[in-house]
């Protein structure tokens, strides 16, 4: 075995001379579960603040969606590459060097003077954020003891379900408190306090000369095109008309080919940027595709409820946030529960418990009327909420079990990869279902709308006759009934459109169900 091979399985973040989940392993995990956190924390909280962005940069609403998808982007091309520059710079250098470079791109985006700009600062900060996730994953595996596992991924549940349940939260707080600059501003003191904590907690190592020149140059262009590209299309495609739109057309076969290449090159090499071999594991792989409808799941209700809510109840940034905080809160009283639960029951009906809470909790939101504003949505919140946790530790638990310790790397790219197309997939599923089945059910009211005349009439000169006697002329009353019919069979058709995509949503996540109770009992080593 050549030197490079020997390195490769040696795994690199374990501080020698440090016992495994010694107080400075503790603290190194911390430290990169506040800075997972961040990252996972920037992807929702500019959403709330949208508006505010635009107008300071002078930009419009689909120029405006450039600032989340350069972000989302960005993190994605970063992701893969974690492994391959924390191997050759140490887990400790590369960790610090990318806190530091997240916190300056945070700041540079606070200053941004146009578009552009912030475009670049953003895709940057994704760019360095997106390092910061499957390394505190990375983390849990290599500097705790078996044993303490479950505790780490309650833990790294925090990170990956919280943050992005109350980014709109506090982004619309931060935004009407004080300006939408504070936004990034918030990075900059828990990203210096996990600098100091990575540096006390991590080990110095030189730097590995010979990993870095042994770059995967083919490996590294083909992924990110096609996951740069693929991100692309899902965050864009519904807003330019999918394959209607030329660009979404080229970007989905470069996306395609580059993808296809990616892993024909992975699986050849001997030294792969990711080690896909590992998808021929049969529990690992099913646990990816529970990750991706987590992340779908998730990232689909972060997406769908705000909308909802400004769409048909007119809800500000600020009152979204409070109806979205209840996906988040409850879940930190179940948390510190999972750990004791997993030592006493299998971990594969903690996960389906979880899936079938979540999957309930989007059957609550698919029987909306117009009277079914945030009040309505707190129950189905609190159970979404609660399932949460039974899912992400037992999973992260199982997907992980087989895995060799020179493969924790690739393991902790691949699932969280998974987890963030899965979120994308979601949204881009969301935006067209409702779109789409928003317009077939507005043709159908209105193509029964002759079988209720008497009723539309009836409205037509009730409305009418209220605008005449608050001020306007026959002639404008009637056009303006006419208008707020349209508005009212609009919305009617909107929220049908919405209960659909719920109900959809909900039958999916049986699959996941389905797919955690077919994974093998776990092996419990005495």
């Amino acid at each position: 075995m050549s030197s490079s091979t020997a390195t490769l399985h040696e795994p690199q973040s374990i501080p020698q001379g440090f016992e495994s989940g010694s107080l400075r392993s503790w603290v190194a995990v911390f430290a990169g579960l506040i800075g997972a956190f961040m990252a996972i924390l920037d992807i929702q909280i500019t959403n709330a603040s949208m508006k505010e962005i635009q107008g300071s940069l002078g930009a419009t609403l689909e120029e405006g969606s450039w600032i989340a998808t350069a972000y989302l982007v960005a993190e994605m091309i970063a992701i893969p590459l974690s492994g391959w520059l924390s191997h050759g710079l140490s887990v400790r250098r590369y960790l610090l060097w990318t806190t530091a470079f997240f916190i300056g791109a945070s700041l540079l985006c606070s200053i941004a003077w146009n578009l552009e700009s912030m475009i670049a600062f953003r895709a940057m900060q994704g760019f360095f954020g997106g390092a910061l996730i499957p390394l505190a994953f990375r983390l849990i595996l290599e500097l705790l003891p078996e044993n303490k596992r479950a505790v780490g991924m309650a833990l790294f549940g925090v990170t990956a379900t919280f943050a992005p349940s109350i980014g709109p939260t506090l982004g619309g707080w931060l935004t009407e408190q004080f300006s939408w600059h504070y936004l990034f501003y918030i990075n900059v003191p828990p990203g210096l306090i996990v600098m100091g904590m990575l540096a006390y907690g991590l080990e110095k190592k030189p730097v590995l000369w010979d990993k870095l020149n042994n770059i995967d140059l083919s490996g590294i262009i083909t992924m990110a095109l096609g996951m740069g590209c693929l991100e692309v299309v899902l965050e864009e495609g519904n807003r330019k008309d999918w394959f209607g739109s030329e660009l979404i057309r080229d970007l989905t076969i470069v996306a395609v080919i580059n993808i296809t290449l990616f892993v024909y090159i992975q699986l050849k090499k001997e030294e792969p940027l990711v080690n896909l071999r590992l998808l021929g594991q049969r529990d690992f792989d099913i646990s990816t595709i529970a990750y991706f409808l987590l992340g779908m799941a998730l990232f689909g209700a972060i997406y769908m409820i705000p909308l909802y809510l400004a769409q048909i109840h007119n809800y500000s940034p600020l009152d979204i946030g409070e109806v979205i905080m209840w996906m988040g809160f409850p879940q930190l009283l179940v948390l510190p529960f999972i750990p004791k639960l997993m030592e006493r029951f299998d971990g594969r009906y903690l996960a389906a418990f979880g899936f079938a809470m979540f999957s309930l909790s989007y059957y609550m939101n698919s029987h909306m009327t117009a009277d079914y504003a945030g009040d309505q949505m707190v129950a189905s919140q609190i159970v979404r909420a609660l399932g949460q946790p039974f899912i992400l530790v037992p999973i992260g638990i199982i997907a992980t079990m087989h895995i060799k310790p020179h493969e924790n790397a690739s393991a902790s790219t691949v699932l969280n990869v998974m987890r963030n197309l899965g979120g994308a997939f979601g949204i881009a599923l969301v935006s067209t279902l409702t779109d789409t089945l928003s317009r077939g059910h507005l043709a159908h009211i209105k193509e029964t709308l002759s079988a209720v005349n008497p009723m539309a009439n009836e409205y037509l000169n009730q409305t009418t006759s209220i605008l005449v006697q608050a001020g306007s002329d026959p002639v404008t009353a009637s056009s303006q009934a006419a208008t707020m019919l349209g508005k009212t069979m609009t919305e009617q058709a909107y929220i049908q459109a919405y209960n659909d995509v719920f109900f959809i949503i909900s039958v999916l996540l049986f699959i996941a169900v389905v797919a955690v109770l077919s994974i093998r009992k776990p092996i419990k080593e005495r």
